[in-house]
């Protein structure tokens, strides 16, 4: 199983495998052409109220991870969650996010919980 994290900016490569896009909202400034986004699970994003919470420094980040895990865990999200673990075992799933830390966000709980 493959699951890797790279900035939507950055342009494609040939071995992203299937490319998803795992922000709520569409990054500022790119077109959907030049993103070459495979899928787009909205339901597999932290809320709107969780992401605002974590944008503006509120909780710890271990409470944030707390939190998307719980949201996670809802049935839409399970089932979106184990849509993405079986593309990643049939081959590599590039998880694309506009955040410039994704090791301290939502992207890398992804792929904790795609990988476990």
């Amino acid at each position: 199983m493959s699951v890797r994290v790279r900035r939507v900016y950055d342009p494609p490569e040939p071995d992203d495998g299937v490319r998803v896009l795992v922000d709520r909202l569409w990054p500022r400034g790119l077109k959907k052409e030049a993103a070459q986004v495979d899928e787009w699970p909205k339901g597999l994003t932290p809320s709107t109220e969780l992401r605002r919470r974590h944008h503006t420094g509120e909780g710890s980040y271990e409470e944030f991870v707390e939190r998307y895990e719980a949201e996670l865990a809802a049935p839409g999200a399970a089932e979106l969650l184990d849509h993405v673990r079986e593309l990643a075992a049939k081959g590599t799933v590039t998880l694309l996010t506009a955040v410039k830390a994704p090791e301290e966000s939502h992207a890398s709980v992804l792929v904790r919980l795609l990988q476990a």
